[in-house]
């Protein structure tokens, strides 16, 4: 008995595409009958490749039997696969057990397997196309009220991209000596740079010796209480990496950064003009409140043209878009890798993303979506990122106000993905607000306590996966609102 050929397969439903949907039965019957040959052929297919790739629904029911018994190690031929389909409309029609058997006599050789492979799922992939392209002209033709027209377009980035990741990620095994390549690579990076980090200078000399700078797929969360400047020491970081790019070309035409790096930041409370201000103050010295209150002389307003014109083209992007979503977040993310390159990703701060449009059930179900979300984001354009979070109000109620991991919103994902957690903790802030009575003994020596404590900041790192934990001192200039390093002998500690 001939193999069915494409017209006499039952035909497509519906939904699995047009009419004239690009497809080649004739591959699908030529796999299916190399791996009931040969189950070892298996074994040459990309892990892409899945049953909804074939076009003929029973060639991927067929395909995911196959699977199932290779996986458990079982034979899969003919005979024990029958059974399983006796009650399989589509089975029955195409002759049952003949048919598979048929698909044997004209199988071709194993070797060729995963060519076949290769063809069902590009094939696959051109059909898709088709579907979303008609979804997105569609979606356009409605005029949805709710789906502004820039909506619709980062829907159909993010199912092209995703469309375009998939099997992707499955790299499969690194032999150790590609891995350990990988590895003198950056330690060679590391070396050969000043001040020997294998990750992105913070600017801040005793946090990098702590942290060996900010690396590559890494998720750092910097968590404080409200007004500890954790959105400062962020921008601070931020704009220092921004400020000192540079880079080289590569053979290929693209850049390869050498220094610094450019950085998106992403502010879902405070507004990019806001997040400038802040910036004119650091570089200038012209303190955040009197630009804001318009209180500054002539001379300081030139500073401020100066310095605008300093800084307008370090690669630092602002995003000050308000509860955005994870998809969004993404795929903007993925978009200014591909067209502007990316090194660096900030995000202030972690608990106003969103992952739906409506109320979450459970709150801490997706706080872990998100985090587990920015990590997969990191590995895969090869960036860190930091987050930053909000601390529950149970510090406030402890005698030591100094934070600790349980303090995270959410704690259990957010220490569990994270690679570094770091805390900000300014003994001053809390002084300042139990103030005795000028002029009593209690004031004396609160006024002493000040004295030790003013402009000192401390980031404890509570969990670092590739190092040690501990505390690091900064100084901290309320006025401009910027972190800096500190003069001091015991900068820092570790434990």
């Amino acid at each position: 008995m001939a193999l069915a050929p494409a017209h006499d397969l039952r035909p497509a439903p519906k939904d699995a595409g047009p009419p004239h949907a690009p497809a080649n039965v004739e591959a699908e019957q030529a796999l299916l009958g190399a791996l009931l040959y040969d189950n070892g052929a298996f074994e040459r297919l990309s892990d892409a490749l899945a049953p909804h790739h074939f076009y003929e629904p029973f060639h991927g029911r067929l395909y995911a039997a196959i699977e199932a018994h290779v996986r458990r190690g079982q034979l899969a031929d003919p005979t024990l696969l029958a059974d399983q389909f006796q009650r399989d409309e589509a089975f029955v029609e195409l002759g049952g057990i003949r048919y598979l058997a048929d698909l044997v006599d004209r199988a071709p050789p194993a070797a060729r397997a995963a060519d076949y492979g290769r063809a069902i799922y590009d094939l696959a992939l051109r059909r898709e196309l088709i579907r979303i392209g008609g979804e997105i002209a569609q979606r356009a033709d409605a005029g949805d009220p709710d789906l502004t027209a820039r909506d619709q377009i980062e829907a159909a980035e993010q199912q092209l991209y995703t469309l375009a990741e998939t099997g992707g990620a499955q790299t499969g095994f690194t032999s150790l000596e590609d891995a350990l390549a990988g590895a003198v690579d950056m330690a060679a990076e590391a070396y050969n740079r000043d001040g020997g980090l294998a990750g992105l200078s913070t600017g801040l000399k005793d946090l990098d010796q702590m942290l060996g700078g900010l690396h590559p797929s890494d998720l750092l969360i910097l968590a404080a209480r409200p007004s500890m400047g954790k959105s400062s020491l962020a921008m601070n970081i931020a704009f220092n990496v921004a400020r000192h790019y540079a880079w080289e070309p590569r053979p290929d035409g693209t850049r390869k950064t050498v220094d610094g790096g450019v950085v998106a930041f992403f502010s879902l409370e405070m507004s990019a003009e806001q997040l400038a201000m802040r910036l004119l103050a650091e570089v200038t010295e012209v303190p955040s409140d009197k630009i804001r209150k318009g209180e500054i002389s002539a001379a300081e307003f030139g500073r401020l043209r100066e310095g605008s014109a300093e800084i307008q083209d370090a690669p630092l992007f602002i995003d000050d878009t308000g509860g955005i979503s994870l998809a969004k977040l993404t795929a903007r993310a993925r978009r200014l890798k591909r067209t502007t390159g990316l090194d660096l990703l900030v995000i202030d701060y972690l608990q106003l993303i969103t992952t739906s449009a409506g109320r979450p059930e459970n709150r801490v179900q997706e706080v872990s979506q998100i985090t587990q979300g920015l990590k997969a984001l990191a590995k895969e354009l090869a960036i860190p990122i930091v987050a930053l979070a909000q601390l529950s109000r149970q510090v406030e109620n402890r005698e030591d106000k100094k934070p600790q991991l349980a303090d995270l919103r959410e704690s259990g994902s957010i220490e569990q993905d994270a690679d570094v957690v770091m805390f900000i903790y300014r003994e001053a802030y809390y002084l300042e607000r139990v103030q005795p009575k000028e002029g009593t003994p209690e004031h004396l020596e609160w006024q002493s306590k000040m004295d030790g404590v003013a402009h000192l900041a401390e980031v404890i790192i509570g969990k670092q996966r590739h190092g040690p934990i501990g505390t690091v001192r900064l100084h901290f200039n309320e006025d401009l609102t910027k972190f800096s390093n500190l003069a001091r002998e015991d900068r820092y500690e570790r434990r």
